[in-house]
């Protein structure tokens, strides 16, 4: 088993070094193999439109199921790379993202999928950012010390083009057919008012000059914009991304899934849960009765289900959080509901569990 579940920051690192240039532009241009029993692989990411399920992970593998996850099939995948994340954009429009800057889009409900962009793009879309953003503020005599900082950056920008597409991409989000964001590691953040023609990078343009990692980006009821990093890292937006504030953190370490219920809730690092109280303006502590890592989580009847690491699987009910069934030892990194049954992905590929009542 793994030490640590967190697949979005910790398989990050075997692929951000320069000596891996090669291979991942290898990765970037090999289909992904066909593979027997492909839903017992590490899968890392699942979505849902319709009766449609789709799921990603390891070596370009994406899957199709049609029978709420008990039968699943192989579709072809023109990259090979780990593939991070999946979701929809439109009841037939699917994007998944992954190491390597790879961006992928299906607009036959994941049948057929196209690379829309890669780290090759990626390095390109941030030195043009930068180098317009430091012209900009130069004309204006901004604060020097705002320019040097972007100049830092421009060059780290020019460097990665010489290391190669190396970008890890940890989550997209589309808020409608066209409007779309993906965040990734170092502070990667690129957004699309066209779905997906066309993508700006926005990662300059946020309170994060430290460059941490943005693990999860999440749309709340209200429309407001939700980032969540690593060192407490949580960034909200309130115009869709015009503009980026950053929140004060109630646990300086890192988060990678929020759901909304009744609150807003987020969850993170060795089973640090909180829940913002509106009325008071104040994060409240959750109490888990747990240690484990929460990877995920989603509401069933405006309950919460929590997923994570070391096989945690918690209910929410009238006086906390419940184990579902026996704890396992697969760790889990994303989840669905259809019909009465959790389709889960993880370490070990798809877990399908039946949901009783409470």
């Amino acid at each position: 088993m793994l030490n640590n579940f967190i697949f979005r920051v910790f398989l990050v690192v075997s692929v951000c070094l320069a000596p891996f240039s090669l291979y991942a532009a290898d990765r970037l241009e090999q289909s992904a193999l066909v593979r027997e029993n492909a839903e017992q692989s590490l899968l890392l990411s699942v979505a849902q439109s319709q009766s449609r399920l789709i799921s990603v992970g390891e070596q370009g593998l994406i899957l199709l199921s049609d029978d709420n996850g008990e039968k699943w099939r192989q579709a072809p995948a023109p990259v090979s790379t780990l593939l991070t994340a999946i979701k929809f954009s439109s009841p037939n429009n699917a994007w998944a993202v992954g190491h390597d800057g790879a961006v992928l889009s299906s607009s036959d409900n994941g049948e057929t999928w196209q690379v829309n962009l890669t780290g090759r793009e990626i390095n390109q879309l941030r030195k043009s950012a930068l180098e317009k953003e430091v012209e900009q503020l130069s004309a204006e005599n901004a604060d020097p010390e705002v320019i040097e900082n972007l100049t830092y950056a421009l060059d780290d920008a020019v460097f990665a083009i010489e290391d190669g597409p190396t970008s890890p991409l940890l989550d997209v989000l589309f808020t409608d057919a066209n409007t779309g964001f993906i965040t990734g590691a170092y502070g990667i953040l690129l957004s699309t008012q066209d779905g997906g023609n066309s993508w700006n990078y926005l990662g300059h343009r946020l309170p994060n000059p430290d460059g941490l990692h943005i693990n999860r980006v999440y749309q709340l009821k209200s429309g407001r914009l939700l980032l969540l990093g690593e060192a407490g890292l949580i960034i909200t937006s309130d115009d869709q991304g015009n503009s980026w504030q950053q929140l004060e953190a109630p646990y300086y370490g890192s988060y990678f899934s929020a759901v909304e219920t009744d609150a807003l809730y987020i969850f993170g690092l060795v089973g640090h849960s909180f829940r913002y109280d509106e009325l008071n303006n104040r994060w409240e502590p959750v109490s888990l009765s747990t240690e484990a890592t929460i990877n995920d989580a989603i509401a069933v009847d405006n309950k919460l289900i929590l997923a994570g690491q070391g096989g945690a699987l918690l209910r929410q009910n009238s006086t906390g959080f419940s184990p579902v069934g026996e704890r396992q030892l697969r760790s889990f990194s994303s989840l669905v509901f259809t019909g009465n049954t959790l389709v889960l992905t993880g370490e070990t590929g798809i877990t399908r569990i039946t949901l009783g009542k409470e």
